[in-house]
């Protein structure tokens, strides 16, 4: 599965520094730039809910409308405010169709392992190069009946057309296991049963 894109109408920035971003973003803006490809940085603005609503799906395709003039570009980095973890600032990579770049992509597991075991995952992401207008949402991997014991391996990853995995093919991405037992101490019953005992025999000293 790929991604549509999505238009972003922006406006080019022209007040810098922390009270200006402050301004911004009390007007529903998102302070961003947008560079790549030797190109001098644009400083822009963005709108902060249809952005927010971009960023909802990783790796998002993004068209930028500057004030007329379109961008293609890849955010390749999002600073969130630390307690309200709204969108601060934007990085974007500007990209070309036909243009390999390297992203992060989610493991999407399917199936179920074997009765009485239990998946141990290692990697949830890995990353993989594809082509810049065409990239993967996610790879999957079917764990279904799998055994105690059984790894699961990057080579076991189906990738879509197009793109190629950058980790080594026996990379273990998950490991089946057996469940782990807790030791949760005495039960209610048995701490009842021993506290009885316990006031029998103080009582029998006693006397």
């Amino acid at each position: 599965m790929t991604h549509d894109k999505v238009t972003l109408p922006a406006e080019l920035r022209t007040d810098f520094g922390k009270g200006a971003a402050r301004t911004a973003r009390r007007e529903a803006k998102v302070p961003a730039v947008i560079y790549g490809h030797g190109a001098e940085p644009i400083h822009i603005l963005l709108p902060i809910q249809e952005t927010t609503l971009a960023l909802r799906v990783s790796n998002a395709l993004l068209t930028i409308d500057v004030e007329g003039e379109t961008h293609l570009a890849l955010v390749k980095d999002v600073q969130r405010h630390a307690l309200r973890q709204t969108v601060d600032h934007l990085d974007l990579l500007t990209v070309k169709k036909g243009e390999k770049v390297t992203v992060d992509v989610t493991v999407h597991i399917e199936g179920e392992v074997a009765p009485g075991a239990v998946l141990d995952v290692d990697h949830y992401t890995v990353s993989v190069e594809a082509d810049a207008t065409n990239l993967p949402e996610q790879v999957t991997v079917n764990v279904d009946g799998r055994e105690v014991g059984e790894h699961v391996l990057a080579s076991d990853l189906v990738l879509p057309r197009g793109t190629e995995l950058l980790i080594d093919a026996d990379t273990v991405i998950a490991t089946v296991d057996e469940p782990k037992v807790q030791d949760l101490g005495s039960t209610d019953d048995e701490t009842a049963t021993a506290g009885a005992e316990g006031e029998a025999a103080s009582a029998a000293s006693a006397e």
